[in-house]
């Protein structure tokens, strides 16, 4: 594996691309009196367009984006993006930090500043971590698969190379979302190279081993149905992307307006923000994701990762369990979870906070919480 230097470097005519692009948007038909209902508000979705053609400076956000120490590991399948922040603390604990859909790298930067540099954040300096954010293969600066098969446990394995490349033989992983699944592989697959491991999510796919599901608590019992009634109300991306995403994929790679509505409506109905999505999000911090997924054409890649997730899902035979210690940040908003019973039978956790505030997108919604509870279990590791 070797590793270089990366600095992101969006060149003019793509900006003057998608500068015609807005400008040239074909406006759905619109109904009356419906505002979030059907999925977007159209009066939102132009008001936020008009504020991406008009306000929104990209090179600005580039030059931000830029101010991370960024590189590229160059493996036999392609490259993988990422963030290194050395802490100048020594001895500083590694993690690595793993992002989710549609989440891009950028979201864990202030996450990833406050571990490093806890001095800076009101934190004692000797409680620092050396942080490492890849981009999921396929998304944003990360190289696309070009066959079937890279799922939560290939990149789990290419996690655990790049760890080792960086000189960290042992580490804590934290994700959330699909970083979540991925976290989970390392557990699964790596169990020598981990720490720990820090959840604000339990993967989608989980299903620990239940012989006879007439065992399963009254809780439990009452989550599988939560989950299914909040699938049938919410879950219809999931259901495209993990069965058909070149059908939709194409789509949110030509039209700049229709990506910003499929990202955009799940940070409204995931977060905690009580249906005002800029209560939690400037537009700016909404756009970001947006254009990094658009400059990158990075969408159609990113959902794959659903089709590949539903070929190999995170199903645990008889034995089969996450042995190393386990926390879990549970955020009230946050998509349906297990209880901590059924969590249990598949994760050895040894950590579960109940978060006062925040939803999905933990890392935008709530940085210092999060950090604060990454760093608390980690001490308890040390």
């Amino acid at each position: 594996m070797h590793i270089r230097p990366f600095k992101i470097a969006i060149d003019d005519a793509q900006i003057a691309d998608l500068e015609q692009r807005l400008a040239k948007t074909r406006w759905a038909s619109r109904m009356n009196d419906v505002g979030w209902a059907m999925g977007m508000d159209a009066e939102f979705l132009r008001t936020l367009v008009d504020y991406w053609r008009r306000e929104f400076d990209w090179r600005q956000v580039e030059t931000s984006l830029n101010r991370l120490p960024q590189f590229e590991a160059v493996m036999e399948s392609g490259t993988i993006h990422f963030v290194h922040l050395r802490s100048g603390a020594r001895p500083a604990t590694p993690i690595v930090l793993t992002h989710g859909w549609p989440g891009q790298f950028a979201e864990l930067g202030k996450v990833g500043e406050m571990l490093a540099r806890p001095g800076e954040h009101g934190g004692a300096p000797e409680y620092a971590f050396d942080i490492v954010i890849p981009s999921l293969p396929g998304y944003t600066f990360s190289t696309s698969p070009v066959l079937p098969g890279t799922d939560v446990f290939t990149i789990a394995g290419h996690w655990a190379a790049l760890m080792s490349a960086l000189g960290y033989p042992r580490f804590i992983a934290h994700g959330g979302d699909i970083g979540a699944g991925v976290s989970t592989a390392l557990g699964l697959r790596h169990r020598e190279r981990l720490l720990g491991i820090h959840l604000n999510y339990i993967p989608g796919s989980y299903q620990p081993h239940v012989p006879n599901p007439d065992e399963l608590a009254p809780e439990e019992k009452e989550f599988l149905a939560r989950r299914m009634a909040w699938l049938d109300a919410e879950g219809g991306y999931s259901h495209v992307q993990s069965t058909k995403p070149d059908v939709l994929g194409p789509a949110l790679n030509d039209s700049p307006v229709g990506l910003a509505a499929w990202i955009v409506d799940k940070f409204r109905s995931w977060s905690d923000c009580g249906g005002d999505v800029t209560s939690r999000f400037t537009f700016d911090e909404l756009l970001t994701t947006v254009s990094l997924y658009w400059f990158t054409r990075s969408m159609p890649s990113a959902i794959r990762l659903y089709w590949e997730g539903r070929r190999r899902p995170l199903r645990l035979s008889a034995g089969e369990r996450v042995e190393v210690p386990v926390a879990v940040a549970h955020f009230p908003k946050e998509i349906p979870i297990p209880p901590r019973r059924y969590v249990e039978r598949g994760y050895r956790v040894t950590r579960w906070t109940e978060m006062e505030r925040g939803g999905h997108f933990a890392a935008l919604e709530e940085p210092e919480a999060l950090a604060d509870d990454i760093r608390s279990f980690a001490l308890g590791l040390r």
